[in-house]
């Protein structure tokens, strides 16, 4: 008997059909994969099967337990035994981990909450799962990747049958990656069903017993992962063959050094012991360099410093388009040619209440700017050129962000990064979060900066998508240099080992 299922699901908003007649069902001890390009109905679906959209606002059936399920909230559909990890982090910054972990159902000693057991028992869950953080710990304090690290604990820790993951990997590196892996695995042996909605086709490979395509709100085609293989989820995903993942085009020539580091030397804030040492490499235009690590090795926080956004330099030399570049800020930066692309496109890189011109515009003001006063007419202009180059899938300019998928929201941010006229791009995890098709747009946009002459940066956790894209690999490791590597030494094995501090002969 199914856990759960979905029977015909029709989901409709104003002018549009999000889903159209789904079906798939979900098994004890399953591990059903979910996959889609963005807009394919995933995200509408999730939110129908947890009572975000309730019963009476969509056609078709849910059922758990081969009984009817009519959810009126998301609280019905956690009584009913489903938690749900949001691609979107449900997390207050300013509580603690543990009161994160258990906010809504604190442990109570009469009318008081028992934080003593509170603490005591995210500290026996993060030890189960094997997560290093301290209960206590402020949520604004912890990275990208260990808040989603939080928010998966948050939901396993509400013993629920079924356990809906949108893109649960998303910020996390290998090694977290591998963590997660083996927590589904030990669910799957205590009969937990779980729906694993992910981009990454290797890891829904790794782990899934049955794959279901979503395709234009509709579910295309249900297989065992077995019985299939990454191109042909693919070609059911996007309706057609995409034979080469990484299309790296390393024909155009590389000209000077654009941006070189040599030892350098940063500390969190002044007087505070350095988070990254001695941290050396160059990149030139036409080049792309990438960065790769673990989680919290200094990737991002690399980039973020030589923008001119974090951190105070202790020692070494920087050097952007052949001079010092001692002291950066961020619009001093942008002024000099170097613009970043965040991995926290929501949080850093667009306001998402706002259009997608408002967005575009927002760092390159200066260019339709005259005297004091902005040229509507030319911001247009300009907003049209960079929508139409991208190919933004939206009515228009006017419509707002928030609305759009993960693949044309991160768009809207690249564009916004590439109107400024940068010549060094920093690009922190530009895939995350989107889909196969978007994924090849955003490698073909690194082709054309790169052919442009260009230099990218480019910081990624998807090894294959580091060897696939980079001309010269730098792995960091605890803040430094683990090891750094040509075309001819990219191997998994080896990267892996210097991402761990180690030679690839004893990983």
């Amino acid at each position: 008997m199914a856990l759960l299922e979905a029977r015909q699901l029709t989901k409709r908003f104003p002018g549009v059909v999000a889903l159209d007649g789904v079906s798939f069902d979900l098994q004890p001890g399953e591990v059903h994969a979910l996959c889609g390009e963005n807009g394919a109905g995933k995200s509408t679906l999730i939110k129908t099967l947890s009572g975000i959209h309730p019963a009476g606002t969509y056609e078709g059936e849910i059922r758990v337990d081969d009984r009817v399920a009519r959810f009126e909230s998301l609280q019905d559909a956690e009584t009913a035994g489903i938690a749900v990890i949001y691609q979107e982090l449900a997390l207050v910054d300013e509580m603690s981990v543990a009161e994160n972990i258990f906010l809504g159902h604190e442990p109570r000693r009469g009318p008081w909450v028992d934080w003593n057991t509170a603490h005591a028992e995210a500290a026996r869950l993060l030890e189960r799962f094997k997560i290093q953080l301290d209960p206590e710990t402020p949520v604004r304090a912890l990275g990208v990747g260990q808040k989603q690290l939080v928010e998966i604990v948050k939901a396993l820790g509400k013993q629920s049958r079924i356990l809906i993951l949108d893109e649960p990997t998303a910020a996390l590196a290998e090694a977290e990656v591998e963590i997660l892996l083996r927590i589904l695995r030990d669910l799957r042996t205590q009969g937990v069903g779980c729906i694993y909605i992910s981009h990454k086709l290797g890891e829904v490979m790794s782990i899934a017993d049955r794959i279901t395509v979503l395709r234009d709100g509709a579910s295309i085609v249900t297989t065992a992962a077995r019985e299939t293989d990454i191109p042909g989820v693919i070609r059911h995903m996007v309706g057609r063959e995409i034979k080469d993942l990484f299309p790296r085009d390393r024909s155009a020539p590389v000209g000077e050094a654009l941006l070189s580091v040599k030892d350098l030397t940063v500390a969190p804030s002044p007087g505070a012991p350095p988070r990254l040492r001695e941290i050396s490499f160059e990149v030139r235009a036409g080049q792309v360099l990438g960065i790769g690590g673990l989680m919290g090795a200094g990737r991002s926080e690399t980039l973020l410093h030589l923008f001119g956004a974090w951190g105070t330099r202790v020692s070494g030399e920087v050097r952007l388009n052949g001079q010092p570049y001692p002291d950066p800020s961020p619009g001093h930066s942008i002024r000099h040619g170097l613009v970043m692309v965040t991995d926290d496109r929501k949080r850093y890189g667009l306001h998402l209440d706002q259009p997608i011109g408002y967005n575009l515009s927002l760092s390159s003001l200066d260019r339709v700017t005259r005297r004091g006063l902005v040229n509507e007419a030319a911001e247009s202009q300009l907003d049209r050129e960079f929508f139409d180059a991208l190919r933004v899938k939206a009515p228009g300019l006017e419509t707002p962000v928030g609305g759009l998928s993960g693949g044309n929201q991160q768009k809207v941010v690249i564009g916004k990064a590439l109107m400024t006229g940068p010549r060094v791009v920093f690009l922190d995890e530009p895939t995350r979060g989107i889909d196969v098709g978007a994924k090849l747009e955003v490698y073909q946009l690194i082709n054309r900066l790169t052919a442009e002459g260009r230099a990218v940066v480019l910081v990624s956790s998807e090894l294959p998508e580091l060897m696939g894209m980079s001309d010269r690999i730098v792995m960091l490791h605890e803040g430094a240099v683990g090891g750094t590597f040509q075309p001819e030494d990219f191997q998994q094995e080896t990267l892996m080992a210097a991402a761990m501090g180690r030679r690839a002969a004893d990983a």
